[in-house]
């Protein structure tokens, strides 16, 4: 939970494009980005599965009534694993998944599979694109600003998509 508002798809992306100028190794950073979005997962999954239902407690409250820990339960034995698949490509969202799945006791052995699955996807995919956009675009580092500007966008307009639908 503690990099709720850290970037990652810009900062991946940035990570395979010093890759691809030699100043990372490409197989080290996808590698250890996939462990520890893992690793991420797996801690918020355990804290919310320890500590969630205890803090649904209030009834009648916003955010912690009890009701909520059903409709998480629900929600994540219907739709957990496509949840845990997209969500990683969002901000936000990426970090509360994994830890909402956990309160809503979703079975671990499919939190773990689409977790794997998904940190697989992300931590190999970003890095890469960055990677081989580096390695065939001349300057493109020219770019980085842009291009940073537009994986923000494009990961940040899901959400702002369903606020503005929703109202």
């Amino acid at each position: 939970l503690i990099g709720l508002f850290l970037p990652g798809d810009s900062l991946l992306f940035t990570a395979g494009l010093l890759a691809s100028q030699g100043f990372l190794g490409i197989t080290a950073l996808c590698v250890l980005t996939s462990i520890a979005a893992m690793l991420g997962d797996n801690t918020g999954y355990w804290l919310g599965r320890r500590f969630g239902p205890s803090v649904f407690t209030r009834r009648g409250s916003l955010l912690l009534d009890p009701a909520h820990l059903a409709r998480a339960e629900t929600y994540f034995s219907r739709y957990g694993a496509k949840t845990l698949l997209l969500a990683r490509f969002v901000p936000i969202i990426r970090t509360l998944a994994p830890t909402l799945a956990g309160v809503g006791h979703m079975r671990y052995r499919t939190f773990l599979l689409y977790s794997f699955l998904s940190a697989i996807l992300w931590g190999i995919g970003i890095p890469l694109t960055g990677y081989f956009l580096g390695n065939k675009i001349p300057g493109i580092d020219h770019y980085l600003l842009p291009i940073i500007l537009l994986i923000t966008l494009a990961s940040v307009s899901p959400i702002v998509y369903h606020a503005i639908r929703d109202r």
